[in-house]
């Protein structure tokens, strides 16, 4: 039984983990859009597209609402390069649908970790196992396997973001409609690799933090479950 116990513990775990990477994306993307601005002025998007902050803050919030699901059409009529114009073109449309498939998958798989979640711990009272003790140590082991990926990751996206750039793109996408023209298209002009590399940093400082905190209740629960296992150890010699 014990045997069970830990496995679940490991399921528990790294649904925890999923929820807190997929949660961090969205904190990090939807939290505060004040970060574009501070993108857009950074890489002087503006000059690169003849806009005002306004119109290009306008066609961001559209664009997210259009990521998360909120509208069905990626069409936004605003002034761009000196005429007013819809700034998405069809390539632009079409490569949109589908990172809105990704990130509208990431929200499901979250939402099913986070089912996972509550089940695991519903069974592990059922069958009275040691709750505070099977989930931390689990959590330890879980973070210990992610972990050594997560920091081969981050040096990679370090050394050379643009590499593990286009292999995100080659993993995810089957076509090559994710390679844009500055010349013709103005989403690439908005949105440079230099502010895609800002935001992963941003993902990746939340989900660290995430991950911290997470570690940080699990040791403090494996202690105190070990306390009271001492504690109950000690009662048959203090009766005597």
């Amino acid at each position: 039984m014990k045997v069970v116990h830990w496995v679940i513990g490991m399921i528990f775990s790294f649904s925890l983990i999923a929820a807190l990477l997929f949660t961090s994306c969205e904190i990090a993307i939807y939290s505060d859009f004040d970060v574009y601005e501070r993108e857009y002025e950074k890489y002087d998007v503006l000059s690169e597209l003849d806009m005002t902050m306004d119109d290009a803050m306008y066609v961001t919030h559209e664009m997210m609402d259009y990521l998360r699901g909120d509208r069905e059409t990626l069409s936004v009529v605003t002034d761009v390069d000196g005429k007013r114009q819809d700034f998405f073109n069809q390539q632009d449309r079409f490569h949109m649908s589908e990172v809105r498939e990704l990130f509208l998958g990431g929200m499901a798989i979250r939402a099913g970790a986070c089912v996972s979640m509550v089940v695991c711990i519903i069974l592990l009272l059922l069958m009275k196992a040691d709750v505070r003790r099977i989930l931390p140590s689990s959590y330890l082991i879980a973070l210990a396997a992610v972990g050594l990926s997560l920091a081969v990751a981050g040096v990679m996206a370090l050394v050379d973001f643009n590499a593990v750039f286009v292999m995100f793109h080659h993993l995810f996408f089957d076509n090559d409609l994710w390679i844009f023209d500055p010349a013709e298209d103005y989403m690439i002009r908005m949105l440079p690799e230099g502010l895609f590399a800002d935001m992963a940093a941003r993902i990746g400082v939340i989900f660290a933090a995430g991950l911290v905190i997470s570690l940080i209740l699990s040791i403090a629960a494996r202690r105190s479950s070990k306390r009271d296992r001492r504690r109950v150890l000690r009662e048959p010699e203090d009766a005597h």
